[in-house]
């Protein structure tokens, strides 16, 4: 499967990504300019690839989310080209009927099998994560690191 992306200049060090559907983001390679930084779009790309695949399992386990959020935090080299070497995502979420088994399994499976994303980014950067199941007073309930 080949899938064909743009990136567009804009001006200065400011860019347009745009992906096969067409969908855009802002791109900067600049601390304080407008658009994000293309080294911190691969951390949000791997959140993001991994949430779709934890609610779409947690939904075929026919389990109501009202709640859920993928925090990145990251290591990288301190010299060039500052590869990422450490990525620890924390999955954050909250529902009814929500189990730490349930939970587990859904992320394992993204991470072992469906992202995409992880699977380009394992080998080069260690990869972990942990969840929270929230109660109703936002605070965690239960916590596994894997």
């Amino acid at each position: 499967m080949t899938v064909e992306t743009t990136v567009r200049w804009i001006s200065e060090n400011h860019f347009l990504g745009i992906d096969s559907g067409r969908h855009a983001v802002v791109l900067s390679g600049q601390a304080d300019a407008v658009g994000a930084k293309p080294s911190e779009l691969l951390l949000i790309a791997l959140a993001s690839c991994s949430a779709v695949d934890v609610v779409e399992i947690l939904r075929k386990k026919r389990l109501d989310l009202t709640f859920f959020e993928v925090l990145t935090r990251a290591e990288r080299d301190p010299e060039p080209p500052w590869p990422w070497r450490r990525i620890h995502l924390v999955y954050r979420l909250s529902g009814r009927g929500l189990t730490g088994k349930a939970v587990e399994q859904a992320i394992q499976l993204s991470q072992e099998k469906y992202c995409s994303v992880a699977a380009t980014v394992r080998g080069v950067a260690e990869l972990s994560w942990s969840y929270e199941i929230l109660g109703g007073e936002g605070g965690p309930t239960n916590e596994l690191t894997g």
